[in-house]
């Protein structure tokens, strides 16, 4: 049964990777993996824009997602980069209410959804699941309002090492060369990110590289090699 119902999952209970459900006992997973549908995109492809409709919760299972707003003058500002257990489309759960943002697939992405009627069920029977949602709320306004301050820099040197040591949190692994970041952003989406020209960015790493704080592996791989020389920057 549980083969039949999750073979997008590669046979997991995908809900228990999600933090807001990973207390949850198998029992209780399997009821929500009975309410979940599921969505395969590929690289490139958006999810949803900005003002439409608002009803499900999304659930990363395998691939990355962006979500960005535009700028007044049109230029893409990248919010939140989102891998495998992530989740977004939280906010607009409980009331009626349009996404705030863009979503698109950094690359090949599944996707386990919820609708909103579904998390109601769920939250009426597991409560302390809300207090877990409001939590993550709370860690996301966090690293909004850490964006914010860095836009607010004119310290580019700033803006970059804070983005290197964001990726380093979400996508680094302990080698012994150093933290290898598997970088899930092109030299473009960097410049979105951190509101710097793309030709600066390139300029700046390869400074970072001088400095034996990190080296670059291609265009999507770099080693962090002196993660205290880099947080001095910050």
């Amino acid at each position: 049964m549980f083969k039949d119902i999750c073979k997008n999952c590669k046979n997991k209970l995908c809900a228990g990777t999600v933090n807001i459900f990973s207390n949850l006992s198998k029992n209780d997973l399997m009821k929500i993996v009975f309410k979940t549908g599921h969505q395969t995109y590929n690289k490139g492809d958006t999810l949803f824009y900005e003002g439409e409709k608002a009803n499900k919760l999304f659930v990363i299972n395998e691939g990355k997602v962006k979500l960005f707003k535009y700028t007044k003058d049109g230029k893409e500002q990248i919010l939140h980069i989102l891998s495998s257990g992530d989740f977004f489309g939280e906010l607009n759960l409980f009331k009626e209410g349009e996404y705030s943002f863009n979503a698109k697939a950094l690359e090949p992405v599944k996707l386990c959804t919820l609708t909103k009627e579904a998390m109601k069920e769920i939250v009426m029977e597991k409560p302390e699941i809300a207090l877990k949602i409001l939590e993550e709320i709370g860690e996301r306004l966090t690293k909004l309002e850490t964006l914010a301050q860095n836009l607010a820099t004119n310290d580019v040197d700033v803006r970059i090492a804070s983005l290197i040591l964001e990726l380093k949190e979400k996508h680094g692994k302990e080698t012994s060369e150093g933290i290898v970041i598997s970088l899930p952003l092109t030299r473009q989406d960097m410049s979105n990110y951190t509101g710097v020209a793309r030709e600066t960015i390139s300029r700046k790493l390869k400074k970072f590289e001088e400095e034996q704080i990190i080296k670059l592996v291609g265009n999507k791989k770099l080693i962090l090699i002196n993660e205290e020389k880099l947080l001095e920057y910050v």
